[in-house]
């Protein structure tokens, strides 16, 4: 067998290998584990504030989508989960995974580590990958520690059943369960976009603390963007604009409109961002 040949039979066992090193990497980090320690505390923070503030029999303020559903917390625990997804999205949950995302590329040349990874076999495109991959497994694992958080607590402190819908109708508490997960799917696929966006930034800059320090701060941006009603005509472009419409997966029937909306931008904002960067690089002189 030729060097070439082998090099090419060896590539897809070293690019699983690659990926599990860097979750393997990315999740020992102490900066890693403290950001999901932050957002499994948003949820414990929130059912205790609503516990404290209903103990002399009061309620919960709030009622319709979103974070409003803090107003159904006490009648069911399981809206603690949706309470502390919405609560986290608009910017603990983008922030975590904008440094993720931001140091992905930009942290390994602050490293001196980034030319040893582009070894052969492994390749630019095929790192690439694995580091948005790694940043993707990072927003299913972000997400899923809000939801889990918050059923624990929501367990620990409020009453579990049946639940009422935003349509006022009920629905078990398995399906209300089934309905939290997808939400968290829902919710983890809404951060594409900001991974993406990460991505690209960290290949523009050796920094690993200025890529992430400007991918959050493009976050920002965004969000006060998002709020300003003389732009209006700009919001429905902004990949956070439909982030809360996983609110319509508690309607019944489910309202699908915005949240294909939501998806779809995502799809874009990856698909733009991602490809900006993979050209920029591939092309990109490497000297650490």
């Amino acid at each position: 067998m030729s060097q070439a040949e082998a090099t090419r039979a060896a590539g897809p066992l070293w690019t699983f290998g690659l990926l599990r090193s860097e979750l393997r990497t990315t999740f020992r980090r102490w900066r890693t584990l403290a950001l999901l320690a932050v957002l499994a505390a948003v949820p414990v923070l929130v059912g205790i504030a609503v516990k404290i503030e209903t103990g002399d029999g009061g309620s919960a303020h709030g009622g319709g989508e979103g974070p409003a559903f803090i107003s159904q917390i006490t009648n069911n625990g399981l809206f603690l989960v949706f309470t502390g997804l919405a609560a986290t999205l608009p910017f603990f949950l983008p922030m975590a995974i904008g440094v993720v995302a931001g140091d992905a590329i930009a942290g390994e040349a602050n490293a001196g580590t980034l030319r040893y990874l582009l070894v052969a076999p492994a390749g630019r495109t095929r790192l690439l990958l694995t580091k948005y991959a790694t940043t993707m497994a990072f927003c299913l694992l972000a997400t899923l520690v809000v939801a889990a958080s918050a059923l624990a607590v929501g367990a620990l402190l409020f009453p579990l059943g049946d639940l009422t819908t935003i349509s006022g109708t009920r629905i078990s508490f398995a399906e209300g369960l089934g309905r939290a997960l997808l939400i968290a799917l829902v919710v983890a696929a809404s951060l594409t976009g900001v991974a993406a966006l990460g991505l690209f930034i960290s290949t523009l800059t050796n920094s690993g603390i200025a890529a992430m320090a400007t991918t959050v701060g493009l976050l920002i941006t965004v969000q006060i963007l998002d709020q300003i009603p003389q732009l209006a005509a700009l919001h429905p472009y902004l990949f956070s604009h439909y982030w809360l419409s996983f609110a319509d997966l508690m309607r019944d029937p489910v309202y699908w409109d915005e949240l294909v909306k939501n998806l779809g931008l995502q799809a874009l904002y990856a698909g733009v961002f991602g490809t900006a960067a993979w050209a920029r690089f591939t092309t990109k002189d490497i000297t650490a």
